[in-house]
């Protein structure tokens, strides 16, 4: 094997090793506390017991140094946990982007003070975050947010809406992208800060700023399903203090791209169906009646998830090694999300091949449903792939 194409495999000897006990913990997890592997489960699954017995086990806060309660470990041991966890559809969703993008930024931008105070609670998997990004009128264009911070005696006061606010209900905090300056039309980017906002939820853990303040409203966007993951976060003149100011003020653009490097370019942009995908091949290795256009699909289904897998991980080395490949992140994001929704149904279609008392149909059948029903999420959250895609031209000097 190449030094190139060994690169891309992730399977280093270290590597293996993680990858074995973490599918060790999966397996004890799954038949002690029974939760059912399901698709999208970044998103739908959340288990706040599952979280905290993640971080209790060592498999949370894979890159955050030790002195604050991490592991100490590489993007590429972080990586290596991800995609097991997202191959398993493993209850992820509590944890998720607290350890993937606000540990992160806090190592990066954050003081010392708010490292010390939030760090540890995210590598023990019990402390949940949400972002507040997208806004009504401005989608994935987040030059054009809307949502302002004015300068006040010891802090700032937040005025604004963000939708899409996955999450927000159910977490300890919320990390809000605001103007702090007008707009400058000559350059957009310009004038952003972002803010660290306390839920109602942080009120009983020692040591928390501040409560939410009464002006924070959390409104449910509930699903044609019933299910709700979705908000819409409203501030009001919320007060935020100075200690909850991420980063620099005016720098805000610069974090948030940074921060999306991490969002974008994970396996969670490739393996959303990986549970849907697994069963069903497993179903029809069964099978006696495969013809040839069943074989070819399946061979291009493995073949695309491969090459996206190998660039997802050049990624993460890329990360390891402190670069900030917010292109390829972005090219991740939009080849993955296409190729998940597109799995859908070309899932749907070699599973007509499958007889109806197969065992195992009713379970794939259920998981087939669900991905249906998420499928046209997976190209619109993180960005929209025609932003991604404008981002990638920019990027390469065309635009």
């Amino acid at each position: 094997m190449s030094d190139d194409f060994a690169a891309l495999c992730a399977n280093e000897p270290e590597l293996a090793e993680l990858r074995g006990a973490v599918r060790a913990f999966l397996s004890a997890d799954h038949d002690e506390f029974g939760w059912q592997p399901t698709v999208d489960a970044w998103l739908s699954s959340w288990d706040e017991g599952f979280s905290a017995r993640l971080g209790d086990a060592g498999f949370l806060g894979m890159t955050i140094p030790r002195e604050y309660g991490g592991q100490g470990r590489s993007h590429l041991h972080r990586y290596v946990v991800t995609e097991e966890l997202l191959a398993a559809g493993a209850p992820v969703a509590a944890h998720w982007i607290a350890d993937r993008q606000v540990a992160p930024g806090l190592l990066a931008y954050g003081s010392e003070e708010q490292r010390q105070r939030l760090l540890p609670r995210i590598a023990a998997g019990r402390y949940f975050s949400a972002i507040g990004m997208s806004e009504p009128q401005a989608g994935s264009d987040l030059a054009a947010s809307a949502a302002k911070a004015t300068k006040t005696d010891g802090g700032w006061l937040l005025s604004g809406t963000k939708v899409w606010t996955s999450g927000a209900h159910l977490a300890h905090q919320i990390v809000v992208l605001a103007r702090t300056s007008p707009v400058d039309p000559k350059r957009r980017h310009a004038g952003f800060s972002q803010f660290i906002v306390p839920t109602a939820l942080a009120e009983a853990i020692p040591g928390s700023p501040p409560a939410r303040s009464p002006n924070l409203t959390i409104s449910p966007i509930v699903m044609m399903s019933g299910e709700h993951h979705f908000n819409e976060v409203t501030f009001d003149q919320v007060f935020v203090d100075d200690a909850n100011v991420l980063g620099e003020i005016g720098a805000g653009w610069h974090q948030v791209t940074a921060e999306l490097s991490f969002e974008r370019s994970g396996p969670e942009r490739i393996l959303t169906t990986a549970p849907l995908l697994t069963a069903l091949m497993r179903l029809l290795a069964a099978q006696d009646d495969l013809d040839d256009h069943a074989a070819a699909a399946v061979g291009d289904l493995l073949a695309r998830v491969i090459s996206l897998r190998q660039l997802s991980v050049s990624v993460a080395r890329a990360l390891a090694a402190g670069q900030s490949p917010v292109n390829e992140a972005a090219l991740v994001k939009d080849l993955g999300t296409r190729f998940e929704q597109e799995s859908v149904e070309l899932a749907a279609d070699l599973f007509s091949y499958v007889a109806a008392d197969a065992p195992g149909h009713a379970c794939v059948a259920a998981l087939l449903d669900v991905a249906r029903l998420h499928s046209p999420l997976f190209t619109l959250r993180g960005g929209t792939n025609e932003v991604l895609r404008g981002v990638v031209a920019r990027g390469m000097g065309l635009r």
